[in-house]
């Protein structure tokens, strides 16, 4: 019995990268056959945070936050390489190689394909994605990693405390400007519903599948409710690219130009991380996890601000959109390289 429901499970996973592309045509085809419908759905949102999509991430982390064990996250300090390696390239590295790479590319590289204010915009934007490190998703790529729940919960949570307080300072150091206004609720809101409400859930669900934590109790529940997860995963990508569709059909040159530099941070800011904690001899459950939450980006904060400082249709909230088409299919690739390498790490 055990070994069919494990066994499709196993094979789903290791299309996943199928699956996903498969998703990104049909989130493409369905946005321009019925707009309206995802027109409405865009339309159920509070602070900018839409609600239907938060409510598949929910699903996909929900079941990692049943592994977090709170008895454990208190020696977490006696491992602080990973919070150190997570902390610093989200604050001290990812902002500054983005805007440089922004400038770079549009003010000398495709300097002759597109407008110059155009290009500014297209800039900020890309600013915008590097200022803001991921809170939810980022539990989906620890979990596909099989990286330690605990450890990854402490490092999304210290970002999180760090994000209230420096991201409206490097936002405004980044664009020379002084004004910007940061939408709070959107930043709240999403800590409350992407980390604190499916803590709490999980906790809860912990506590009542056996009040000692018995990883047989709890390992059975959570292969029980992966999949759902995975599919969480897979309607956020419909949903997403469903909302882009027509922006992905009307500007696909300057789409392809503003992912250039957008996959080169990813990439570059991986590795570095990556191969921080190959050389620190940090172990592989807390290495990638790091590497993957310096990688990823809090897309709906960052889309957030790019309307609320240069509007609806500028090229800055155009190129936070841009983060998040090239953001999946991105983490799936730097996901499936983590786990081939793992063997190299120490343990």
């Amino acid at each position: 019995m055990t070994n069919q429901t494990s066994s499709p499970l196993g094979i789903f996973e290791r299309y996943l990268s199928l699956w996903v592309g498969l998703c990104i045509a049909g989130g493409v085809g369905l946005g321009l056959l019925v707009p309206q419908a995802f027109q409405t759905i865009a339309s159920l949102e509070y602070a900018s945070v839409n609600l239907m999509v938060a409510v598949f991430i929910w699903v996909m982390i929900y079941p990692m936050m049943v592994n977090v064990d709170f008895a454990s996250i208190k020696d977490v300090g006696k491992k602080p390489k990973g919070l150190c390696i997570t902390l610093v390239m989200n604050w001290l590295v990812k902002p500054f190689t983005m805007a440089a790479l922004g400038i770079l590319f549009f003010e000398y590289i495709f300097a002759g394909l597109v407008d110059p204010q155009d290009a500014r915009e297209y800039i900020a934007g890309m600013i915008l994605l590097g200022v803001a490190p991921c809170t939810a998703m980022v539990f989906v790529w620890s979990q596909m990693v099989r990286g330690d729940a605990n450890y990854t919960l402490v490092q999304v949570s210290v970002n999180d405390i760090i994000m209230i307080f420096a991201f409206a300072p490097l936002v405004a150091l980044l664009l020379g400007v002084t004004d910007i206004i940061v939408p709070w609720e959107t930043l709240l809101l999403s800590v409350v519903l992407y980390v604190l409400i499916p803590l709490g859930a999980g906790y809860v669900t912990r506590k009542a599948l056996d009040g000692s934590g018995n990883p047989a109790h709890i390992g059975k529940f959570t292969a029980k409710v992966k999949p759902f997860s995975i599919m969480g995963l897979l309607a956020t990508v419909v949903l997403l690219f469903g909302f882009q569709a027509g922006t992905i059909v009307d500007k696909p040159l300057i789409i392809v130009l503003i992912a250039v530099p957008l996959l080169i941070q990813a990439y570059g800011i991986f590795a570095i991380a990556y191969g921080w904690g190959y050389l620190w001899r940090v172990p592989f459950s807390t290495a990638a996890p790091a590497a993957l939450i310096g990688t990823s980006n809090f897309f709906e904060l960052a889309v957030a601000v790019a309307i609320s400082l240069f509007g609806l249709n500028s090229g800055a909230a155009l190129a936070t959109v841009v983060g998040v088409l090239v953001e999946v299919p991105v983490m799936l690739s730097l996901v499936a390289f983590a786990n081939r390498t793992r063997q190299y790490f120490y343990s």
